[in-house]
């Protein structure tokens, strides 16, 4: 198993870039989204012990379901959560993302362990790409 860290600064106060994250209206434009894809469905109880669903239509594959359960909530510094897709592997790994204030803006770390070998690159860039997208739907 592989653990991936990513790192994102934005120009916005952690505040605001942490609320995105349990926003379904903000979190719809960029989690789990694909440029090629639809989001159908973006559903967040955002609570500890609470579940997340996002569904992406995708070209050539069909609705993708991204799933999992808010372990951790400490606004604006702390969110972690379980993550699982089960069409392509039903195991959850976990999901840890730590806001810190970084000048005028702030700095996002995104963890995500438990991440098999084979998707460990793939998971890297998507994380990446959803991370890019937050600043694009905050702007």
């Amino acid at each position: 198993m592989a653990e991936l860290t990513v790192f994102h600064r934005y120009p916005f106060p952690a505040e605001k870039v942490f609320d995105a994250w349990l926003d379904p209206a903000i979190a719809r434009r960029f989690l789990f989204a694909t440029p090629e894809g639809e989001m159908v469905r973006a559903e967040v109880d955002a609570r500890v012990g609470g579940r997340f669903t996002f569904v992406d239509r995708r070209p050539g594959v069909g609705e993708v379901a991204h799933v999992g359960e808010y372990l951790e909530i400490d606004r604006p510094r702390r969110l972690v959560f379980t993550f699982a897709v089960p069409q392509f592997d039903p195991n959850d790994t976990t999901v840890t993302v730590t806001i810190a204030p970084d000048g005028d803006g702030c700095v996002a770390t995104l963890t995500h362990d438990g991440v098999l070998e084979e998707w460990a690159e793939r998971s890297t860039e998507g994380w990446r790409m959803i991370l890019a997208g937050l600043e694009r739907a905050l702007a």
